[in-house]
Order: C-alpha cells, then sequence, then structure tokens
C-alpha cells in the first residue's frame, strides 16, 4: 500500500485539559479508553445505555472500576466519579434530546463514538437494534456534532466492512461494498455518514476499522471469553470453520494508544485531491479511515494454545462448521496509522491472552 500523506492538524487551544464525550463508557474500548484519556489530563464525559445485550454486572464493574457509584445512575443524570475530571450520563444514542442537550451545555472539543449495537450473528435474529443505534444513533452524534463546534469526531468502524474481500493484508484503498453481514452494512454506512457531513459542514472525521480486539475486562460473546468460561467448567469449547478461521487479534491496550494519538490529529481538507486518480477512501473533505489491527494474524489454534498455555490445560474441542456472516480471515495492514501517529499495534497474542486470564481468574474468583 502507498503510505498517505500525513493530512491532519494538531488541535490545540487554551482550554487545558480538553473536553472529551466517550459514548460506550460501559462497555469494553470505552472503558479503557476514558481511563487512558483521563491519565493524559482529558476531561471526559462518558455516556452509555448499559444495555442487557450481554451481562449488565460486567458493564457495572467496569463504571465501578472507574469511580462511578452506581446507585447514583438514573437516566439523563450527569453523575461526577471520584475522578473530579470524569462524569457519567447513562443514555440512548436514540434519545435525540439528551445528546443535544448535553453537546449545547458542554460543547465537546473531541467526541469518540464507540456506542454500537455489535456483534456479526446478533445481527441475524435483531437486525432492528443495529439500525436502531448505529445509524439513527450515530445520526444523533453527527449532527450534535455539526452544531456545536466539534473539533474531531473519531468512531468506531470494524474490519467487517471488508466483506468478501480475500486480498491480504487489508488495507484502506480496498473497496467495502460487498458486506457479509448487516452489522458490517451498518458500520460501512457509517463511513458514508460521516464523509457527508465531513464534505456538507467541515466536520473533522476518523472511522477506526477495529480488528478482533480482546483484553482484559472483555466481552463475554467474544472469543476468548468464551472459550475460558467453557474450559473452566470443563465444558467443550465450539471451534467454527473447525478451528480453520484466521483473526488479526488486537490488543485492546494497543487499540486505546493508538486512539489516544488520533485524537488530537485531526483530518484536514485537502484542496489538490483529484477524484479521477485518488486512491479509495481519500476525499477532499476533513475526513479519513484507518485499520487499527496487530497486523500479526495468527490461527484460532494459535489463539487457543495460547489460552491453554495461561489456564494449564488442554480444551476439549468441538469442530463446527462456518457460521453465517463470518469472514475466514482478516489482516490488518496499518501502515496508514502508523504514519500518522507513529504507532504500531505490537502486543503478542501469547502476552494478550495471559493478562486477560489472569484479570478473568481475579474478577471472578477462581
Amino acid at each position: 500500500m502507498q503510505q498517505p500523506t500525513d493530512n491532519s492538524q494538531l488541535i490545540t487551544d487554551n482550554r487545558q485539559p480538553r473536553t472529551v464525550f466517550i459514548s460506550g463508557t460501559a462497555g469494553f474500548i470505552g472503558f479503557h479508553l476514558a481511563n487512558k484519556l483521563l491519565s493524559k489530563g482529558y476531561q471526559v464525559i462518558g455516556y452509555d445505555n448499559i444495555n442487557d445485550y450481554y451481562d449488565v454486572n460486567l458493564k457495572l464493574a467496569r463504571l465501578r472500576e472507574a469511580g462511578i457509584d452506581i446507585n447514583q445512575i438514573e437516566e439523563g443524570k450527569e453523575i461526577v466519579s471520584s475522578n473530579p475530571n470524569y462524569r457519567f450520563v447513562k443514555g440512548d444514542l436514540q434519545d435525540k434530546a439528551l445528546i443535544d442537550r448535553l453537546f449545547a451545555e458542554h460543547k465537546y472539543d473531541v467526541v469518540i463514538n464507540l456506542a454500537a449495537q455489535a456483534g456479526v450473528r446478533y445481527s441475524l435474529t435483531n437486525p432492528y437494534a443495529y439500525t436502531e443505534s448505529n445509524i439513527t444513533g450515530f445520526l444523533n452524534i453527527l449532527e450534535a456534532c455539526r452544531y456545536n463546534g466539534t473539533k474531531h469526531l473519531l468512531y468506531a468502524s470494524s474490519s467487517s466492512v471488508y466483506g468478501l474481500n480475500t486480498k491480504m493484508p487489508l488495507d484502506e484503498e480496498q473497496t467495502t461494498d460487498h458486506p457479509m453481514s448487516l452489522y458490517a452494512a451498518t458500520k460501512k454506512a457509517n463511513e458514508l455518514m460521516a464523509h457527508t457531513y465531513s464534505h456538507l459542514y467541515g466536520l473533522p472525521t476518523t472511522g477506526l476499522r477495529f480488528f478482533t480486539v480482546y483484553g482484559p475486562w472483555g466481552r463475554p460473546d467474544m472469543a476468548l471469553f468464551l472459550f475460558t468460561n467453557a474450559m473452566l467448567k470443563g465444558e467443550p469449547i465450539n471451534l467454527f470453520n473447525e478451528g480453520k478461521m484466521i483473526r488479526d487479534f488486537t490488543y485492546v491496550d494497543d487499540i486505546v494508544e493508538s486512539i489516544c494519538r488520533l485524537v488530537p490529529l485531526a483530518p484536514e481538507r485537502n484542496e489538490e485531491w483529484d477524484a479521477y486518480n485518488a486512491p479509495t477512501p481519500s476525499s477532499s473533505a476533513p475526513f479519513r479511515v484507518l485499520n487499527i489491527g496487530n497486523s500479526n494474524p495468527v490461527p484460532l489454534s494459535t489463539y487457543v494454545t495460547a489460552i491453554e498455555q495461561s489456564l494449564g490445560f488442554e480444551s476439549k474441542k468441538k469442530l463446527m462448521p462456518m457460521q453465517p456472516g463470518d469472514v475466514p480471515a482478516t489482516h490488518a495492514d496499518c501502515s496508514s496509522l502508523e504514519t500518522i501517529t507513529g504507532y504500531r499495534p505490537q502486543v503478542k497474542v501469547e502476552e494478550g491472552v495471559k493478562q486477560f486470564v489472569r484479570w478473568y481468574r481475579e474478577f471472578y474468583k477462581l
């Protein structure tokens, strides 16, 4: 892939620390990101509806870990954490009135939208949850940014947008017109919606194509959590595609570090952009999408071996066929991310899995 020109501007002003609105802070990545930005001196306003897509107790535990008194949580109420720079509000992305009120009151410098209905397989049985959260909810975020002077909107996209693409590694210049699930289609739609607002209203936007994120405090519907839980119970683990899947597993600390470096680096308009010769998905607008992956894909069997080594015993395995909506392999080209931020994800699967298993044993007192 051709290295891109770093078409970014450093966000600077006289206010310290800058204010960041993060949706999805009771979620996996949002929880880690809020903590990291707070450690860097930012003021963070967290937002989450704490829905029951997976264990609510885990979401509440993340909020407690971040210093939020969960007994005070009420819809639309702003709660101050034990860290005075962190506030939390419970609310839906679909609640336009609440989003508009919060944005009007705080005039956030940076907005990071991580809240979404996640999961490829869940989208096969509950499609409307995806259009409500990922489309309508994201539109509310875009509108609020548009009218309140947001300097940089970053939002979660997904490696799933690459769909039927099989040329590896996957880079941002490849087309993303063949999604394999409604979840992937909504993430592709988010990128198109963001570009529209970048073009029409000059809103700087950065889409983050995450590749199979894992680590401590992870989601219970993800493979690492499911495998560890089953193995500790003496139950077999389900290996889809007979365990032949290849994934670019990316440790959550690498995801968070990448985002933190991107926060002050808003894309700028490119007046020299040439529609006839420019690569996809570049633009004249202040818009970009970036892969964030480890760039070292491994077979699912290697992932399982790392779990077995961390737990100290072998797993029972049940070989299953490929599931609808799944892709056989992912592999991220992160040269654009490295060019812009100077950072490339680096945590190896063996180390990342070890950290997760340690957290899992401590959290569930095993």
